[in-house]
């Protein structure tokens, strides 16, 4: 069984937008946080996105003004707009739940962003 399920990944031009989502299992109780993490190719995961159950939301730096991440807390979903996406953010994209005394991790979606 899956618990955690990304989808959306794809392939898309720089400049152009795309939606990432998470759906957790809702038999996931206690949800404090999900986030977003990346690895392309000969790097390690980085964090990406990440927010908290009462809202709190913080990127990294390269992602900043571009990405927007957001929560459905009733749909225990996550979602990550992708916005003037650039070559660099290439990347294998992981969503990952932290529950109380868990966490979770999805198996990822691969982005491609192409010139």
């Amino acid at each position: 069984v899956q618990l955690v399920v990304e989808s959306g990944g794809g392939l898309v031009q720089a400049g152009g937008s795309l939606r990432l989502s998470c759906a957790a299992s809702e038999t996931i109780l206690s949800i404090n946080a999900m986030d977003w993490y990346r690895q392309a190719p000969g790097k390690q995961r980085e964090l990406v996105a990440t927010i908290t159950r009462g809202g709190i939301r913080n990127y990294a730096d390269s992602v900043k003004g571009r990405f927007t991440i957001s929560r459905d807390n009733g749909k225990n979903t996550v979602y990550l707009q992708m916005n003037n996406a650039k070559p660099e953010d290439t990347a294998v994209y992981y969503c990952r739940v932290v529950a109380t005394g868990y966490i979770y991790w999805g198996q990822g979606t691969q982005v491609t962003v192409s010139l």
